[in-house]
């Protein structure tokens, strides 16, 4: 996976994201995913959510694409900059998110998940970053690789 989002959550009422530090007897002590980060603890009382956990509803049956291969097909497309002007529309949200995900469904994911979508990928992008998976495979040798396939098959 390009991205890891185990330690990010989104708290319900606190706007932006923050980075989970560590559990505490009362809740869990949290980072904001910010250019200032400050900490504070998010108690039981606190809705939180791990990204980890969030998929967006398809048209197939059953089917969700988790939240962190969302954002890995934006950033493949898109890379830092959403296309989404400063005040963008409801059309362009949706616009938006069937260029990403063409198969979501329209019943169930709202424009608010959209905008929520756009939002959290600009601070993960920023904060958490990703790594460039097939970038560093590309530039290995072929040498390289099979001693490095070689050494994996033995451990």
């Amino acid at each position: 996976m390009p991205i890891d989002l185990r330690q990010v959550a989104a708290i319900s009422g606190q706007s932006g994201l923050y980075r989970v530090v560590k559990p505490t007897r009362t809740g869990v002590i949290v980072e904001s995913l910010e250019e200032n980060p400050k900490n504070m603890v998010a108690q039981a009382r606190h809705r939180m959510s791990l990204l980890e956990e969030i998929s967006i509803y398809t048209t197939d049956e059953e089917a969700t694409i988790p939240l962190a291969d969302v954002f890995d097909r934006i950033h493949q497309k898109y890379g830092d900059d959403l296309p989404l002007s400063e005040k963008p529309s409801n059309e362009d949200y949706k616009a938006f998110i069937a260029e990403v995900v063409p198969e979501y469904d329209e019943d169930r994911v709202y424009v608010s998940d959209m905008k929520k979508l756009a939002a959290w990928y600009t601070i993960v992008n920023k904060f958490v970053g990703f790594t460039e998976e097939k970038a560093s495979e590309e530039d290995t040798t072929p040498a390289e690789s099979e001693t490095e396939e070689g050494s994996e098959e033995q451990a």
